[in-house]
Parts: structure tokens; sequence; C-alpha cells
């Protein structure tokens, strides 16, 4: 009997110290996440004073760029000597990222970035600077972000916890709306006071605060692919990334169909927005503003709501079927609209989707790619989603100037058809392309919805 008892004794005593093992292995299992998101909210905020800084110096460059050229091709050239590069490197660059530290990738490629806007200020200084010269430098920013871009994506799975993946894309996407809000009105304001020679000069500061801040309080607990052939070359690298995309369909398609929304979105909101919003409304600055802004208080707004929200179950619905309300109910609107008031609904409707859009897609991703070779995979994935951007940019300018603005003023029966659904004013050609654009991005969304390789994501 006593032996009985004793057996029972010896039970109820291991279980309960596997009780307390599990409750000490889950409350520190919390306390790193707790300590985590606390470092990754700290990477966030230093990266988005650096990041502010460099916004305003790219938006004073191309205020620059204008005054000096008077030419909208200008502006979209200097856009695309960024994206350029970033594309044409970023298929190379993730076997490095996956065999390098990722803080010491984006510690240089910042540096270079650096340097790159100190130059700049040197050559105002001097009474040097030409526009060829921001082509130049802006293939250099473009050569670092292929690095700093993937490094960053991975360093960020890294740091943020599983669970808290969503709530991290929001945030990033909170702040980078912000960013595009406040970003024009603050340099504006400062260029009237420090010119552009102080805004360099603030965004070589905000460089040395955010460089600071990762180098000495910022942990990257550092996941290296050590069994990677350091002789391999960079094609192989490459070749891997691609293999695994094309081994796993879902994702592959995924890729593909964001560089469709790209290409879409690029085609008209990068290029001929700003445009047409002026021709539609007298030259209108002030509505122009509105609008523009509105769009940022879209994005600001889908961020806080993806990071509030609760994780959610279907995220491939959410990336296709919150794109299609985007395209339908944001660009169609956007073009057929002929008031403030309509445009600015159309800019929530196109807006506030984004983030919900994005924080999916890089929850499937971090989800799917194992971590040790997520440089090389996010590396590739860059440059095809991104791959379309730069050929929105040259071909957006190009069919609203010299194909859908004269058609519109053919005289021709189809234009007068079309006149009936967006006008016959100046800048009604440019509202066709947003028709065009709300119509095909709703249906290629709706379809790469319906795909069984990504419905098997589900």
């Amino acid at each position: 009997m006593n032996m009985l008892h004793s057996k029972k004794r010896i039970k109820r005593d291991s279980s309960n110290n596997k009780k307390s093992r599990n409750k000490l292995r889950s409350n520190k299992t919390r306390n790193n996440a707790i300590s985590n998101m606390r470092n990754f909210t700290l990477f966030w905020l230093s990266g988005s004073v650096s990041q502010l800084g460099s916004a305003m110096t790219s938006y004073a460059l191309i205020i620059w760029a204008y005054q000096q050229t008077k030419s909208a091709m200008t502006v979209s050239l200097m856009s695309f000597s960024m994206y350029l590069p970033y594309i044409c490197i970023s298929i190379f660059a993730g076997a490095f990222i996956d065999r390098h530290s990722k803080k010491k990738i984006m510690l240089i490629t910042d540096f270079m970035a650096a340097i790159c806007t100190f130059v700049i200020f040197l050559l105002i200084v001097t009474n040097q600077l030409q526009i060829w010269h921001i082509y130049i430098v802006n293939m250099v920013i473009g050569f670092a972000n292929s690095f700093q871009s993937p490094a960053q994506s991975v360093a960020v799975g890294i740091m943020v916890p599983k669970e808290e993946y969503a709530r991290a894309s929001g945030m990033n996407s909170f702040s980078n709306n912000l960013l595009t809000v406040a970003t024009p009105m603050l340099a504006a304001s400062l260029i009237s006071v420090v010119g552009l020679k102080g805004i360099l000069l603030i965004d070589v500061v905000t460089f040395l605060f955010a460089e600071g801040v990762l180098l000495f309080f910022i942990k990257i607990p550092e996941v290296i692919n050590k069994h990677a052939n350091k002789n391999q070359s960079i094609f192989a690298g490459c070749k891997e990334g691609f293999q695994f995309l094309c081994n796993h369909k879902g994702i592959l398609f995924i890729v593909l169909s964001m560089a469709c929304m790209n290409f879409f979105s690029r085609l008209t909101y990068e290029n001929i927005l700003s445009p047409m919003i002026l021709a539609r409304s007298g030259g209108n600055t002030q509505v122009l503003g509105i609008v523009t802004g509105m769009i940022g208080f879209g994005g600001i707004l889908g961020g806080l709501l993806v990071s509030l929200r609760k994780k959610s179950d279907n995220k491939i619905a959410e990336i296709f079927l919150t794109a299609a309300f985007s395209f339908l109910c944001g660009d169609l609107l956007m073009g057929v609209g002929r008031n403030v008031v309509l445009w600015r609904i159309a800019a929530l409707a196109a807006s506030v989707p984004i983030p919900f859009i994005t924080a999916a897609q890089n929850v499937i991703m971090y989800e799917v790619i194992p971590r040790e070779v997520q440089g090389r995979i996010f590396a590739v994935k860059n440059a095809i989603q991104f791959c379309t951007i730069p050929i929105g940019i040259l071909l957006g300018g190009f069919l609203a100037d010299y194909v859908f603005e004269p058609f519109m003023v053919s005289g021709s029966q189809g234009a007068k058809w079309v006149q009936g659904l967006v006008g016959n004013t100046e800048g009604s050609g440019m509202a066709l392309m947003f028709v065009i654009t709300g119509i095909l991005g709703c249906l290629t969304s709706l379809l790469w919805y319906r795909s069984k390789e990504i419905c098997k994501l589900k």
C-alpha cells in the first residue's frame, strides 16, 4: 500500500516537474519573442529616420532636375537609372548574402549610399552638379540596394517572431506611407530655409544616426549557410534561387503576379497621376496635393490595420481579392472621376489594400523559404518582381504623350464613345489609361487567385 502511494507520488511529482519545465520554456520563448520584437522596433524606428533623410534628398533632387530641364522624362530616367542596376545585380546577390553577415552587408551598403549623398553635396557646393551625375549616383545606390534590400528582408525574418511577421510588415507599410505624406511637405519647407545643401546634410546626419543604432544596439542572430561552397560562382547562387522558385510553383506564381501588379501600377500612378489630376483640375496644385496626400494616408491606415489586426487565415485571398478591389475601385474610379471628391475616394480604395497584400506575401515567403537560403531566394524574387517597374515607368509616359492623349482628340468614333466615360477635357487620355489598368489589373488578380498552384499554399 505504501509502495502504491509512493509510486503515485513519484508520478505526480514527475508530472509537476514536467509542467514546470514546460512553463519555464514557454516563459523563456515569450520573453525572447518580446525582446526580439523590441529589437526590431528599434531597427524599424532608426531605419525610418534614415529613410526620411534619403526621401527628402530624392525629392529635392527631382525638383532641382526638373527646374534645370523642364522635362518629365528626366525625372523618369532618374528612377530608371536606380532600378536598372538593382534588378540586374539582385539576381546574383543572393548567394553572397546567405554566406555573409546581414548586419555587415546593411552597414556597408548604407555607407555607400551616404558616400553618394556626400558626393552630391560636394558637387553642389562647387557648382558642378549636372544631371548625368545624378544618374551615376542613382546607379551606385541601386547597386547597393540590390544587396541591402534582400539582406534586410532576411534580417527581419530572423529578428521577428513567426507570429509577428504580418505586424512587422504592417509597421513597414505604415512608416513608408507616412514618409510618402511627410516628405514633400518637409522637403518643400526645408528647401526654402536651408536649400538643397542643407537637405543633403540632414540626410548624412540621419544616416549616421541609423548606422550608429544598427552598429551598437541592434542584435541580429546570424543564419549563415555554412554548408555552401564559398568558391561557388555567383551564377550558381542565382541558379539555385531560380531552381527553388521553379520547384515551388505557388511561390513563383505569386512573384510573377506581383510583377504584373507592379507593371500596371507604375504604368499609371508612377508617371501620369500628377499630370492627369493637374490637367483635369485646371492646373490646381491644391487638388493634386489632396489626392496624393490621401494615397499616403490610405497606406498609413492600411499599415495600422495590418499591425493591429489578428493573423489572417487566408493569405491567398488577402493578396488577390484585395488587389482586385484596389484596381477596380481605385484605378477605375480614378479614371472616370472628374472631381476631387471621387479622386479622394479612389485614392483611399487604391492605397488601403496595399499593406495587406504586402504583409500576406511576406508571411508566405517567410513560412515557406528556409532561412539559410532566404538571401538568394529574396534576391531573385526582387529581381523578377521589380523588373516590370522600369518598363512601366518608361512605357507609361510614352503611351500618355504619344498614344492615348492624341487618340482622345482625334475625333474618331472610338474616341467619341470613350469620351462618354472619361470626358473630353485635357487629360482624358491619361484617365482612359487608369480605366484600362483598373480593368486589366482586376481581371489578372482574379485569374491568379484561381491558379491551382497558388491555391495549394492556402
